[in-house]
């Protein structure tokens, strides 16, 4: 019982996986010494795509009374990418909730869930911007993105990249003009650090990247926008 407590598990989840009443467990953690949360997720590949969501635009908001609500904005006209949002909360965060809340007048949908466990979840949160504060993963943190680099990948560019297209013209000897296109993939973000464990996670999916300016990372290498196609990192 004192195991399921300290892993992050509400009274109410607690009491589901054990039987007994939910009044009997929350009485029973206030009255044992106090309770050191050692929270993991759920499902840690669900985890790594919504960390990748958080870092690149996502907060956590802490109310006056303790209140904490992580906060994800995401495009409206990408719905795939919103749904899979949703359900890595879910998955990560069973007693979330989440919830959809749209902006009137602008493309943007924000993913709410309300839990206090955000807070031991995302442990980067603090005051103030990402890019104003270093960000650095915990150890357990770093071990499923080791395990998982596809997944965090895909939640930084769903959150905070995109897939274009990049079209040029040139003059031929002939004297001709001819036009090509090409798919490429940016990643932009302030942070310097978020940036780096972008680029960490490509390296070890053995993604070719460059860096365009000071806060956008450029994909253009053929092979590796099809490997991030096939992972699915396109928002279609």
């Amino acid at each position: 019982m004192r195991d399921l407590l300290e892993r992050g598990y509400s009274d109410r989840e607690v009491a589901l996986r054990s039987g007994v009443p939910q009044t009997t467990v929350s009485r029973w953690r206030r009255s044992w010494p106090a309770i050191t949360v050692q929270w993991r997720p759920a499902h840690a590949r669900s985890y790594a795509y919504l960390l990748g969501m958080y870092l690149g635009d996502g907060c956590l908001h802490v109310s006056r009374r303790g209140r904490v609500v992580l906060q994800i904005s995401l495009d409206s006209s990408y719905v795939p990418v919103v749904e899979d949002c949703v359900t890595a909360m879910v998955l990560c965060m069973p007693d979330s909730r989440p919830g959809l809340v749209r902006r009137s007048g602008q493309r943007a949908t924000v993913v709410k869930g309300s839990n206090k466990l955000w807070l031991n979840a995302f442990p980067q949160h603090g005051k103030g911007k990402k890019h104003e504060r270093a960000i650095v993963l915990e150890p357990w943190q770093r071990e499923i993105v080791s395990r998982h680099p596809d997944e965090f990948v895909r939640g930084l560019i769903h959150s905070d990249g995109c897939r274009t297209t990049n079209r040029f013209k040139t003059t031929l000897p002939s004297g001709r003009v001819a036009e090509y296109a090409y798919p490429r993939y940016f990643f932009s973000n302030l942070s310097g650090d978020i940036r780096g464990l972008f680029c960490a996670a490509c390296d070890a999916l053995g993604v070719r990247w460059t860096l365009s300016n000071p806060r956008n990372v450029s994909i253009a290498h053929r092979k590796s926008v099809a490997l991030l196609d096939e992972l699915g990192c396109g928002k279609d």
